[in-house]
């Protein structure tokens, strides 16, 4: 048997957001990162469109790029004295992430960190609380996916939590919120829906109903990623929608390789943290080089090439032209073929590999992926 999971509710187009003031409760918390939105104006509608639906709204800000455990224990015991019956998630990964961790001690005071690492192993949620998550990038999908990433900076471990009760109960995709993205993030962020979808077509838990999601993603990526790293706004609309359904896919397919390399090597070396997105991008066409040796995987690759017109008169062929489209695309987007491009130095490489690898197969043995 397997399931598939999606939000209730996924409000979409233009101006969507106002869809706030139609939650039902009493009390919202409102979980923000860095800035941007309250610069953009964003926050305050958000604000404004909570108490329009009649409830008391209490922020959290400040939610750090790669939230920590820290932050995650904070919120809950402001979520605790405040006792919201929504809970609101509207930026990056980042707070949408750290606040479905936060969802989780809300509700649960004496869990402990520890016990959720394991995947599918959340006590239920929604005793006291539901979900609602707004993305302000297009890359991360954590508003539809069942997935948070929280980094334990005592060990430097990120640890990838997984369970179908984070699934938030409503996503709001409002393409306004991107349209001052700046542009690295964008080309960042793009191909880090790229990979997803690709990962999840390609994934060993694959099924008819990722299938179409992740081939959608995945065309549409490839046609309107250029355009809004050039400014259309109309494509940065279509890749808001573009990364929520790799988002689908990916959330219940789940992913491979290419995202355990960038979650393991992203702050391992000196030279400085490389991007998620940007590490996915680097890794990408070397991953499905090397899994092409596995014939199944060969073919789903080859699928993809078919799928959005690539050329190719066999499947080798096939494989080798979506490889050299993501190397296009990397080219156009200025992002680095190798990590040596990026700036890591060999040496230090070769030095940290085994701290790499241990690190990957501590998370494996905690998380019993």
């Amino acid at each position: 048997m397997a399931r598939f999971t999606l939000p209730r509710d996924v409000y979409h187009g233009k101006g969507c957001l106002s869809e706030l003031k139609n939650l039902k409760g009493k009390k919202a918390v409102l979980v923000v990162g860095g800035g941007s939105m309250k610069r953009q104006g964003f926050l305050d509608k958000a604000v404004n469109y909570l108490k329009e639906g009649g409830m008391e709204v209490k922020l959290i800000e400040g939610v750090e790029p790669d939230p920590s455990v820290e932050t995650v224990m904070k919120g809950a015991k402001v979520m605790q004295e405040f006792e919201p019956d929504w809970i609101v998630a509207m930026g990056g990964g980042s707070p949408i992430d750290a606040a479905k961790a936060m969802w989780v001690f809300y509700e649960y005071p004496d869990e402990t960190f520890e016990n959720i690492i394991t995947p599918f192993s959340f006590p239920e949620l929604r005793q006291k609380a539901k979900f609602a998550a707004i993305p302000s990038t297009s890359g991360t999908a954590t508003e539809v996916t069942a997935f948070s990433v929280i980094t334990d900076y005592n060990t430097g471990i990120k640890y990838p939590l997984a369970d179908f009760n984070i699934t938030p109960d409503v996503a709001i995709v409002d393409p306004e919120l991107v349209e001052g993205l700046p542009q690295k993030q964008v080309a960042y962020t793009g191909m880090d829906a790229l990979t997803h979808a690709i990962e999840a077509y390609v994934s060993t838990l694959n099924c008819p109903f990722t299938d179409p999601l992740a081939l959608q993603a995945i065309e549409m990526v490839l046609d309107y990623l250029p355009a809004s790293y050039n400014l259309n706004m109309e494509a940065r609309e279509q890749m808001h929608y573009a990364q929520c359904l790799a988002g689908m896919a990916f959330s219940n397919a789940l992913l491979g390789i290419v995202h355990s390399m960038a979650h393991k090597t992203g702050a391992a070396f000196s030279t400085g943290h490389i991007t998620h997105g940007l590490a996915n991008a680097m890794y990408l066409p070397y991953v499905i080089k090397y899994n092409a040796k596995d014939p199944v995987a060969a073919k789903r690759y080859a699928e993809i090439a078919r799928f959005v017109g690539l050329g190719g008169a066999s499947e080798k062929a096939l494989i080798n032209s979506l490889c050299e489209k993501i190397n296009e695309f990397n080219v156009i987007l200025n992002i680095p073929a190798t990590l040596k491009d990026f700036g890591i130095k060999e040496d230090e490489f070769k030095e940290k590999l085994t701290t790499i690898y241990m690190k990957c197969m501590w998370v494996m043995a905690c998380t019993r992926f």
